[in-house]
């Protein structure tokens, strides 16, 4: 079966190792020394009888014109996320598309557990005092309402991500609100859950609240003005989601007030320009992006696309496709 890379180059070394792309190589007919950038940079030797991409970031756009040259193509395993980049007329073809969004979603959970766990201890905030003032803690008359037993979490979005937060999440005698309107009854009961139809309720009675909502036009600034200021003296936003989901102003300005804390992996726009308010106030926790696969952890994605065109090849649907009706 004739396949390309579609993708950034120099992600390749990081994504598959040596063993994946001789596996790959085994499979397919394939030049894994080789990524294209565009389709136009492909000759039409190339395009000839292809049938698979394999794509990750910058993966180039696949729209109806790509589409027309790509007559042979029957598949796209992505071992990103999201697959805006292919034109949703592809549908109309059958073509077949797989994502790694599941793989990707493990360390952007993992990472949420970690700030809640360490937000509910106080811990980012308890070293800088400890460091400025150089004494003793005195953790029971300072520190009072710290650690994570019979807090309530509240999350936005029961997304991949917020599923996995959840099921990390339910053994720790922790409080799980969730809000998602398109969560049903029975499947919150299921997660274990307590399910939230209004938002500002919600952020009044979370002591952290985690974002996992998707970056559409509908949840741009979801977490208004209003959705900050219903959140309790003190309380802690944790945003490994998207940026533009928080009216950004809004959370400065409780920040610069000192009312709300804030544990933020993503923020409008990546990267803030010099001297922004987030990266100097002292109750911000700011990290550039790193909940999702990083380093050694981009060779999981690897593994996960390689079982996708393993599975292709043998003639079996994939584990996980990706509607392009999405």
């Amino acid at each position: 079966m004739k396949a390309a890379f579609a993708m950034a180059a120099e992600t390749l070394p990081f994504v598959f190792g040596e063993e994946e792309l001789r596996r790959l190589h085994e499979l397919l007919d394939i030049d894994t020394e080789r990524t294209f950038g565009s389709i136009d940079a492909l000759s039409d030797e190339e395009i000839d009888g292809l049938e698979l991409l394999i794509t990750g970031w910058g993966a180039p756009m696949i729209g109806e014109r790509e589409l027309a040259r790509l007559a042979s193509l029957r598949a796209v395993v992505h071992w990103g996320g999201g697959i805006g980049f292919i034109d949703p007329s592809a549908t109309e073809r059958g073509l077949a598309v797989s994502s790694a969004r599941s793989a990707n979603a493990v360390p952007v959970a993992e990472f949420t557990i970690a700030m809640i766990i360490l937000a509910a201890k106080d811990a980012f905030w308890a070293s800088q005092r400890y460091r400025t003032e150089q004494r003793e803690i005195f953790r029971e008359i300072e520190l009072p309402h710290t650690g994570l037993y019979r807090r309530t979490i509240g999350l936005v979005g029961a997304s991949t991500i917020g599923r996995l937060v959840i099921e990390q999440l339910r053994d720790r005698d922790v409080d799980v609100l969730v809000y998602d309107p398109y969560l049903m009854p029975d499947d919150a009961e299921r997660l274990g859950v307590e399910r939230m139809e209004d938002l500002e309720a919600l952020a009044r009675r979370s002591t952290i609240l985690s974002l996992h909502a998707p970056a559409f036009a509908r949840t741009d600034g979801m977490i208004s003005r209003a959705v900050l200021a219903a959140m309790p003296d003190g309380a802690t936003l944790v945003n490994t989601a998207r940026g533009s989901l928080v009216d950004q102003d809004a959370l400065v300005e409780e920040l610069t007030n000192g009312r709300l804390r804030a544990i933020l992996d993503v923020t409008d726009p990546e990267v803030l320009p010099v001297g922004h308010a987030l990266y100097s106030l002292p109750n911000v926790f700011l990290t550039p992006h790193l909940a999702g696969s990083t380093g050694n952890e981009l060779r999981r994605l690897g593994h996960a696309a390689l079982a996708e065109v393993e599975r292709f090849v043998s003639g079996r649907p994939f584990e996980h496709p990706f509607p392009l009706s999405q």
